[in-house]
């Protein structure tokens, strides 16, 4: 029986999730934020922390991130120059911590033999690369509205999701996402018509929450995303677009080296450490959907 039409009642800020999902989006600016969360740096400092990417890759990344506000370009002279955090960006942090966390325990690993005891255990995967991983699930087109009107509702028929997270579509359009969120173990039929979020779909609700809150914060006056009303979107808007392939990436030179708890504190989280970031190479392997999605 399909439930009856009613007003959701969303704590999240749609408009703010799917923005915020956007400047996060684009590859690799996760790992520039990240590299950046100690202190400000020098793009030939940069360039030797994340050195899989292919040159002309790393200025683009630093301009989007510049052009949100969440990166400050800082000129001390001709051939000095720095790039840091600004406190929109720092703020972030938390954000990103609840998000690598939701990835860690919901992205499938696979099995690796532990060198010291010869136990096989689930691989670990860094930071960084869990939260690029879950953002390409959650970060497509109509992925978002259908995931916070289920929040909100609990359940729903097709054509109320329709209606509500694809206004202007007909309801046949609604049938692909809704797939492709069955696939990545997201979203479940009840059998009954209707379509509800699976545990790993629930457990999403304290990520969007906490992207909420960030995105609610009124940013600085001199903050470009303020000025423009907010990053341009470079999520893919035509066939749905799942997890990007990985490119295999050297191992940065180790470096001394996250689960919080489901109430998100404001301003509080887990400062990111080189060891956190790049504890080993990025593996390339597609998204297996059994057990939860990933890569």
């Amino acid at each position: 029986m399909a439930t009856p039409a009613q007003p959701p009642a969303t704590p999240n800020d749609l408009p703010g999730v799917t923005k915020t999902l956007d400047l996060l989006a684009p590859r690799w600016s996760v790992w520039v934020l990240m590299t950046l969360s100690s202190q400000p740096l020098r793009y030939a400092e940069i360039k030797p922390k994340l050195p899989w990417l292919a040159d002309g890759q790393l200025h683009p990344r630093l301009r989007h991130l510049t052009s949100a506000g969440v990166v400050e370009r800082t000129e001390y002279g001709p051939r000095h120059v720095t790039y840091g955090l600004t406190g929109r960006g720092a703020d972030l942090l938390p954000v990103l911590a609840q998000i690598a966390a939701w990835g860690d325990t919901h992205l499938e690993k696979e099995l690796v033999t532990n060198k010291a005891t010869g136990a096989m255990e689930p691989e670990k995967i860094p930071p960084a690369q869990n939260i690029d991983d879950t953002i390409a699930l959650i970060a497509p087109r109509h992925a978002t509205p259908i995931l916070a009107a289920l929040m909100a509702r609990g359940r729903a028929s097709a054509k109320t999701l329709a209606a509500e997270a694809m206004p202007g579509y007909g309801l046949t359009a609604v049938y692909k996402p809704l797939d492709r969120l069955a696939a990545d173990g997201l979203v479940t039929a009840t059998g009954t018509g209707d379509f509800q979020l699976s545990v790993s779909g629930q457990e999403l609700a304290p990520v969007f929450a906490a992207i909420t809150t960030w995105a609610a914060r009124p940013p600085a006056e001199s903050d470009p995303l303020r000025r423009r009303g907010g990053a341009p979107s470079q999520t893919p808007s035509g066939p749905w677009a799942t997890t990007p392939p990985r490119l295999p990436a050297p191992a940065a030179p180790a470096a001394p080296s996250v689960r919080p708890a489901l109430a998100i504190p404001a301003a509080a989280g887990p400062a990111w450490k080189p060891g956190d970031l790049f504890s080993h190479q990025i593996p390339a392997r597609p998204i297996t959907p059994a057990g939860g999605p990933r890569r």
